[in-house]
Formats: C-alpha cells, sequence, structure tokens
C-alpha cells in the first residue's frame, strides 16, 4: 500500500528554501508534499520520511514494489531540475547517481539512493584520490557525449560574465574589506580577465561541495546535486580545490587536480584564486564564519611560493 502524505516540510527545511530561494518559495512549500504523493503514486512507490538536507530542494526516501530504496527529489526551481537531469541522464553508467524517474510537470524524480541509505557509505581511506579520479571520468564522459549529442545546459561563460561578475562588483561597494582589501585587489583583475579553453570544454559539476559526493558500498564516489553547466573543466578542478574541504588540505587537492586532470598549476590558480575571491566576498557580506578560513587560502594560493599550507 502506498503511503498518501509524508505531511509539512520540517521548519528548519522551510527556513533553507526561503533563505536560498526568497519568499515566494513559501507557497512551493506548501504544496510540495501533495507533488511528492503524485509522484509516488504515479510510479507505485511506498513513501518512507524526509531526509532533512540540501537547501534548494526537499527531498525524501521511497522503495519501489520490489524493495529498492530510492530517494524523491523535488526542486523549486523547473529550469534547476530539467539541468540537473539533464545532466544525470548525459552521466549515465558514469560517477553519479541514476535518474530512475521523472517527472517534468512536477518538477520531481526519482533518484537511486547511493550505498542504500541517504547520505551514501563511509568514505575510503584514499578519499581525495578515489574522488579525483571520478571527477576526471566524469569530464571525460561529458565531453565524448556533448560531442555527439545536443547538449542544452547553460554555458560556463554567461554565468562568469552575467553572474559571478556583477556579484563581485556589486560587494566590492558593498562590503568593508578590512584587512583583505589589498588582496582582493591584487587578485581581481584575474577575474575579470579569466576566460576558458575550448579544448577543455565539457559537461560541469559545478558544485564540488564534500556534501555532494557520496560513496557506494565499494568506496566508489558518487558525484550528485550538480549545478551543470558546459565549459573549461579548469573550473570544476579550481571548485574541487578550494571548496572540498575548505582550509584542509588545499595543496594536496591542488597538486591532485593538476596530475590527474594534465591541466598545469599555473593554468589552474587562477581559476582557484577567482572562486576563492568570489566565496571570500560572500562570506564577508553575510558575516559568514568562514571568512576568515577562506581569506587564508586566498593568500596560500596568491603567494609567489605557496608556504606553510592551509
Amino acid at each position: 500500500m502506498v503511503k498518501r502524505t509524508l505531511g509539512e516540510v520540517s521548519q528548519e527545511c522551510r527556513r533553507r528554501l526561503i533563505t536560498h530561494y526568497g519568499s515566494e518559495a513559501a507557497g512551493w512549500l506548501d504544496v510540495v508534499p501533495a507533488l511528492l504523493d503524485q509522484a509516488a503514486e504515479r510510479w507505485k512507490l511506498t513513501l518512507g520520511a524526509y531526509h532533512d538536507a540540501g537547501h534548494a530542494s526537499v527531498i525524501a526516501t521511497a522503495d519501489t514494489l520490489d524493495g529498492r530504496p530510492l530517494l524523491l527529489k523535488a526542486w523549486a526551481d523547473p529550469t534547476r531540475f530539467r539541468n540537473e537531469v539533464t545532466a544525470l541522464r548525459l552521466w549515465g553508467g558514469g560517477p553519479t547517481a541514476e535518474v530512475v524517474e521523472e517527472a517534468d510537470d512536477l518538477s520531481v524524480a526519482a533518484l537511486e539512493m547511493i550505498g542504500g541509505r541517504p547520505g551514501g557509505d563511509k568514505q575510503p581511506p584514499r578519499e581525495l584520490q578515489t574522488v579525483a579520479a571520478a571527477l576526471q571520468g566524469l569530464h571525460t564522459l561529458g565531453s565524448r557525449r556533448c560531442r555527439h549529442r545536443p547538449c542544452d545546459l547553460p554555458p560556463l561563460a554567461a554565468y562568469l560574465h552575467q553572474e559571478v561578475r556583477p556579484r563581485v562588483r556589486r560587494r566590492l561597494e558593498a562590503v568593508d574589506l578590512g584587512p583583505c582589501h589589498d588582496l582582493v585587489h591584487r587578485v581581481l583583475p584575474e577575474l575579470v580577465a579569466l576566460d576558458g579553453d575550448d579544448g577543455r570544454t565539457t559537461v560541469l559539476h559545478a558544485d564540488l561541495y564534500r556534501e555532494n559526493v557520496l560513496f557506494d558500498w565499494l568506496g566508489h564516489p558518487r558525484l550528485i546535486d550538480p549545478l551543470p553547466m558546459v565549459g573549461d573543466a579548469s573550473f570544476d578542478w579550481a571548485f574541487w580545490t578550494v571548496y572540498y574541504d575548505l582550509g584542509h588540505r588545499t595543496d594536496a587537492r591542488l597538486t591532485a587536480a593538476a596530475r590527474i586532470s594534465r591541466i598545469p598549476v599555473p593554468v589552474l590558480a587562477p581559476w582557484c584564486r577567482a572562486l576563492a575571491l568570489d566565496g571570500l566576498l560572500y562570506y564577508l557580506e553575510t558575516a559568514d564564519p568562514r571568512a576568515p578560513l577562506m581569506a587564508d587560502v586566498l593568500a596560500w594560493l596568491s603567494a609567489p611560493t605557496p608556504g606553510s599550507r592551509p
């Protein structure tokens, strides 16, 4: 028997999504239990419980009639739903989560549950190396398949021009940089001049935080929750270097990124600095306690000869 409703989302989930999307998300949050009910009934799933995680979607557990565990994911933003599902389908068979079902009219998808439980299995001992290898595999798959089929995903160049640079300019006028002033203005010209290499074009994950890399029963990494774009692979490697475990082993990730991607450190470093700059200004604007940590990472990346590792 299919369970008909999960009830309202938690207040914490509501707070996160309204913070992310604004007050207009409140109405969607009121109806999302019904959307999940419709998806479960359509696909003959038994609903479990909410998995209270993430800032851009509502997630619940579910089981198929034969007991296979899945995650139901509902997106507040239909464009984000379509882009994510498009990328996961394109990467099918690679180190990501399988899309089992999708409903365009609901902006809901049923996804493979990695490791048989929400959040995946435990991290393997050689986490850094296995994640780097998985990212390279994802880029190879994305590059190959983009050459043979239309790839209707937003371009990295537009993201840099229309979103990143304008918000950096706005925050420079609004934020007190304090002791970061000289460092920020030293790095700023690189962000303005940053341009991708067409020879490294692939489908980017573009959101490589540690919580977006899960591990299956065999310890293999599976990259979830992408914000996919098409552009230079350097962007993903820089994001992983800076954000995957902010302030810890940055040097090891940069070295691994250069070795596995075969993109030299002098090419990756400006991308790293640009992403760190963007993040630092956001943290300063929002009084995020991670701001000093990001400032240290940016200073290390900007040093002529990196000293002690951040």
